[in-house]
């Protein structure tokens, strides 16, 4: 469960800050951030079965068929829970029913304002840092077990129900699975698994989740690489290498023009001069580069105007891609350090420089590489 009590300083100010009296969230991510809890059933839904809301004080509102699984299994013993009957009315007209107004709230409901539940979710908290190391290292672990048995002949959806056991079987969800294959992965950078086989090499994406904290990785494995792959892979990795400087500068107040933290169109740009000075320029147009990770896969996108600022302690997940190969993991950015989360140290790495960019100091990180069958 989550500490309420580093939620209840920053729910506080939120609510001052704004003139509100309350504030309720029913997305999954949202919930998941406020209780530590799942308010999932259908995972189709855009909205869980209940929604968390401070107003003072922590409650629940749901309806009659989970409430008393929710208080049982789902959210701490702060929270009070009230619940209505199934039949008679919606979850946003139960909350609008009884929340005090003015207040916000991340689905439509009457009178309330919207909620700016990201920025409100940022930065991370001690307790958040904790269970996001576990996650990346359960992720690794699940993803790379898989990696390392498979064969050229294997079907990538083959490959991806594997990797849905392996993260299951450690009471992790997987919203993202992506399979490549040799000729796949030079033509798609989304490849949604098919019935195609590996071939030569594959590239094998996730996005893990659990308790609201999201973690992304890529490994890639080579059977019988092509030529150009090392190279494609090392300058993917060097624009990670510089996205990741960049943050760190960004985070620290020494990367943009303004006062305070810069932003992620700071990072952008040093993205879009790496992509230049490792001989792939404009490759960025093809995929978006990543952002902030947290209680979502990507908090923000980095876009040349974007203006979100970049903060610590924070999940950073940046995933640069060249025609057919990816670099890509989950990093914590706090003060003076980058810690890698998505690791278990037992699989391949190399050296890799990040590019020079103003304003951002030249570093090297240790950098997932790919692994040769």
């Amino acid at each position: 469960m989550v500490d309420l009590s580093a939620r209840v300083d920053r729910l506080d100010e939120y609510l001052d800050a704004r003139g509100l009296e309350a504030v309720w969230f029913a997305e999954p991510n949202g919930f998941a951030w406020l209780t530590g809890g799942d308010n999932v059933v259908d995972a189709d839904a855009s909205l869980g079965i209940a929604a968390a809301g401070y107003d003072g004080e922590f409650r629940a509102v749901t309806d009659s068929i989970e409430a008393r699984r929710l208080a049982d299994e789902q959210l701490p013993e702060a929270f009070t829970v009230e619940s209505f009957p199934w039949y008679a009315t919606s979850l946003a007209e139960a909350v609008a029913d009884r929340s005090p107004l003015p207040a916000a709230a991340d689905f439509d409901a009457p009178e309330f304002d919207p909620v700016e539940a990201s920025r409100l979710r940022q930065p991370l908290t001690d307790e958040d840092v904790e269970r996001y190391r576990e996650l990346g290292r359960e992720a690794a672990a699940a993803l790379e077990t898989v990696c390392r048995n498979l064969e050229p002949e294997d079907p990538e959806y083959e490959v991806a129900a594997g990797i849905d056991i392996s993260l299951a079987s450690r009471d992790v969800n997987t919203p993202v699975v992506l399979v490549g294959g040799a000729e796949r992965a030079k033509s798609y950078r989304h490849f949604v698994p098919t019935d195609a086989t590996l071939g030569e090499y594959a590239l094998v994406s996730i996005t893990a989740e659990r308790g609201g904290l999201y973690a992304s990785l890529t490994r890639t494995v080579a059977f019988d690489p092509p030529d150009w792959l090392e190279r494609r892979h090392r300058a993917a990795a060097r624009v990670e290498a510089t996205a990741l400087a960049a943050t760190r500068a960004a985070a620290a107040g020494d990367l943009g023009e303004g006062e305070g933290p810069g932003t992620a169109g700071d990072v952008f740009e040093a993205i879009s001069e790496a992509y230049d000075a490792v001989g792939f320029e404009d490759e960025w147009k093809h995929h978006h580069q990543g952002g902030a990770a947290g209680y979502a896969g990507r908090e923000w996108i980095a876009r040349p105007d974007g203006d979100e600022p970049v903060v610590e302690p924070m999940g950073y997940a940046w995933n640069p891609t060249v025609a057919g190969a990816k670099s890509e993991d989950t990093y914590l950015v706090d003060g003076d350090r980058h810690e890698l989360l998505t690791k278990t140290g037992q699989w391949p790495t190399h050296e890799v420089d990040s590019v020079a960019v103003d304003g951002v100091p030249t570093e090297t990180f240790e950098r997932h590489a790919p692994t040769v069958r």
